[in-house]
C-alpha cells in the first residue's frame, strides 16, 4: 500500500547532513570512519549501528555525546541574478547508549538517539516560502537491545524502536495583494523493531548485517492560520489537522578487514528506503483545502569506506568517505525538501584513560548542484553542512 508523505516530511528541509533527512551520527568514533561501523563497532553505541554487536562490551559500557550539524544551502532560481540561502541553524541531536552483559553469551541494552531531523529556515522574502519558509523535525528513539552469541563467530541481536516524533512548520499564504502565514505543530508515538548479525570470517574479516524497520506516525497537530483576508477567513480558519508519515526502513550490510596490526579497514553499503514517501499531503479538518503535492521520492543505497588506525594503545586516528545520493526525483524538487546528492569527507580521534575514553569526529558534506526542473520552481540547490561529533565512554574492566 502507497504510504504519503506529509506533514514531518515538509519539516525536512534538506537541512539534514544525510540524504531526505536522516541522521546517521550517533558516535563520534563511527563518524571519524564515515559511520562504516556495521561489522566492528562494539561498544554500546552499537546499539545503532548493529545490534549483534553489544555482545563486545565486558561488563558494562556507556555512551553519551552530541552532535553539531551546522548546514548551508541555496537555491539559485532560473533566471534570478542572485541565489538565495537559508538562516544559519545550529541542530545539535544527542545520544545515549547503556549496555550491560551479565553472561558470558548474552547482553542487555537501551538506547536514545534521533535517526531522523532537521531545521532550517529560509531569508526573509525567500521566493518560495509559499511552498515552505520554516520548520523543524525531531524524532526521538528508545531501543531497548538484547544480542546473544550463538558461537564464537556468529552472533545475533534484536531491539524494539520506541519513537516519539515532533513537528513545527510555518509556510506563507500568497493571496495577490497581501500574504497570510500557516502554522503548524504536532506530534505522535510509533513502533517498530531492529534486527542485526555479525559473523567473523576470518581471524581479521568480519561482517555485518542490520536492518531497521519502518515506522508508521499518524500526527494530530493545529493548524494557525494568520492574516487572512476577511474574503477567505470563513474557510481559512484555525483547525485541526492530520498528517501520515512512514519513516522509512534501512538495510545496512558492512565488512571490516585488519590486513596489519592496529589499522581496520572498513566498508558499508546501506539502503534506504525513502519510496514510502509519494506525496506531501496534510489532511484538514476543512477537506477543501487539501492540496496533496507529488513527491515520488526513490529508495537509494549509501556507500562508506573508513579506516582507524591505532598510534598507540591509548590514542586512534580516523578517516573516511561517504557517498549519499538524493532520494528526490528533479521534477518533484522544491523549496519545502529541498535536497542534492551528498559527499562527505570524515577525520577523527579517540583517546583512553582507561575506564573512560573520548571520541572526537568531524564531518564535511558538500551537496553537489542539483537541478530541479519543478513546473514554478526550476532551479539549482546547492550547499554544505559542517557536523560536529563528541561522544564520551565509561568502560570499567
Amino acid at each position: 500500500m502507497k504510504k504519503t508523505l506529509s506533514l514531518v516530511a515538509i519539516l525536512a528541509a534538506g537541512t539534514s547532513q544525510a540524504a531526505g533527512f536522516q541522521i546517521d551520527t550517533h558516535s563520534a568514533r563511527a563518524t571519524g570512519t564515515g559511520g562504516a561501523a556495521t561489522a566492528w563497532l562494539e561498544d554500546s553505541s552499537a546499539i545503532y549501528y548493529n545490534a549483534a554487536n553489544i555482545i563486545g562490551v565486558k561488563k558494562l559500557d556507556i555512551t553519551i555525546g552530541d552532535t553539531g550539524i551546522l548546514p548551508s544551502i541555496t537555491f539559485q532560481r532560473t533566471g534570478a541574478p542572485e541565489a538565495e540561502g537559508q538562516k544559519t541553524t545550529l541542530s545539535p541531536p544527542p545520544h545515549l547508549f547503556v549496555v550491560y552483559k551479565p553472561f558470558d553469551r548474552a547482553a542487555f541494552g537501551v538506547g536514545v538517539f534521533t535517526p531522523y531531523g532537521a531545521r532550517s529556515r529560509w531569508e526573509d522574502g525567500f521566493s518560495g516560502r509559499f511552498r515552505g519558509f520554516e520548520s523543524s523535525l525531531a524524532t526521538y528513539y528508545i531501543n531497548p537491545t538484547f544480542a546473544y552469541e550463538l558461537h564464537e563467530r556468529f552472533r545475533f541481536g534484536v531491539g524494539l524502536d520506541i519513537a516519539r516524533a515532533t513537528i513545527e512548520l510555518t509556510r506563507g499564504l500568497n493571496f495577490v495583494n497581501s500574504e497570510g502565514s500557516l502554522h503548524l505543530g504536532g506530534a505522535d508515538w510509533g513502533s517498530g523493531f531492529n534486527v542485526g548479525v555479525q559473523a567473523t570470517v576470518l581471524d581479521n574479516l568480519k561482517m555485518g548485517l542490520h536492518y531497521r524497520s519502518a515506522i508508521d506516525i499518524e500526527f494530530q497537530g493545529k493548524a494557525d492560520f494568520q492574516n487572512i483576508p476577511v474574503e477567505f477567513q470563513s474557510r481559512l480558519k484555525d483547525q485541526t489537522a492530520k498528517a501520515s508519515v512512514v519513516l522509512p526502513s534501512t538495510v545496512t550490510a558492512g565488512l571490516s578487514y585488519a590486513p596489519i596490526d592496529r589499522l581496520m579497514l572498513a566498508f558499508d553499503a546501506s539502503w534506504v528506503d525513502w519510496s514510502t514517501f509519494s506525496a506531501l499531503s496534510i489532511r484538514f479538518e476543512d477537506p477543501a483545502i487539501n492540496n496533496p503535492i507529488p513527491k515520488r521520492w526513490r529508495a537509494k543505497w549509501k556507500y562508506s569506506l573508513g579506516a582507524e588506525y591505532g598510534v598507540t594503545d591509548a590514542l586512534q586516528v580516523r578517516g573516511g568517505l561517504v557517498y549519499d545520493p538524493s532520494p528526490s526525483p528533479d521534477y518533484t524538487l522544491t523549496p519545502d525538501l529541498p535536497d542534492a546528492n551528498r559527499i562527505k569527507a570524515t577525520v577523527g580521534l579517540g583517546y583512553q584513560l582507561r575506564p573512560f575514553r573520548a571520541d572526537l569526529g568531524y564531518q564535511f558534506v558538500a551537496l553537489s548542484d542539483k537541478q530541479s526542473t519543478a513546473p514554478g520552481m526550476s532551479g539549482t540547490y546547492s550547499g554544505s553542512a559542517h557536523v560536529f561529533g563528541l561522544t564520551l565512554g565509561f568502560s570499567p574492566q
